[in-house]
């Protein structure tokens, strides 16, 4: 290939952003969390349906969890968190980033949850509170079809350009929260936890978030 004079640059336009967070010292938090939300499912063993497989033993919470006083250190956490978000991307000021629902999942052993998005909302999280080891990633799927329609070769054995990939996947870790774009599908992969009992189970909790004007 002959050498061209001039000059040569790239810009990337509207890209998908997904911010990570992870809490110092959640030991304490966690506990919290984990002893609510079993509460939770005792209060209501049947939850509810929603991309959880009820069949398989994935349970879902009511979605009003933020209005809880037993999540109110959760809810102050993902408040400074989008508080963040809101001054990274230059929301107005006028209005704060806000929970507008919440809700807790029990994954255990086999149980997984099926692509989908979260229609309402501009950004959604979730928050690990117990994850074993093998207890499924959480997977976000290019959300440019016509990308995934004709895929293009590229270079064998060599890593990909991060702005090429066409899915990305987090491994759950205690204390970490991710919050993505509400439109973005995302699946979780089946738990595969060898753990015993409770302790093999896959627990979050997942939120949406809209402006809210500021009073």
């Amino acid at each position: 290939m002959s050498d061209s004079k001039g000059s040569f640059s790239s810009q990337n336009y509207f890209p998908t952003t997904i911010f990570k967070m992870e809490l110092e010292s959640a030991d304490d938090l966690n506990r919290h969390l984990l002893e609510a939300t079993y509460k939770e499912r005792e209060a209501d063993q049947k939850g509810i349906a929603r991309s959880n497989f009820t069949k398989l033993g994935g349970w879902h919470s009511h979605v009003n969890l933020h209005k809880m006083p037993e999540y109110a250190e959760l809810v102050g956490h993902i408040d400074n968190t989008t508080d963040r978000i809101s001054e990274e991307l230059g929301y107005a000021r006028s209005h704060d980033l806000a929970i507008g629902s919440m809700w807790s999942i029990i994954n255990p052993p086999g149980s997984s949850n099926r692509a989908h998005v979260h229609p309402g909302a501009l950004w959604s999280g979730v928050y690990y509170i117990q994850a074993p080891e093998g207890a499924g990633n959480i997977e976000f799927i290019e959300p440019r079809t016509m990308n995934l329609m004709n895929q293009p070769k590229y270079l064998p054995n060599t890593r990909r350009k991060r702005s090429c990939w066409s899915k990305v996947s987090y491994k759950p870790v205690p204390g970490k929260m991710i919050i993505f774009p509400s439109w973005l599908y995302h699946a979780v992969n089946p738990n595969l936890s060898e753990e015993d009992g409770d302790a093999s189970n896959r627990i979050i909790i997942s939120f949406n978030l809209n402006q809210k004007k500021v009073r």
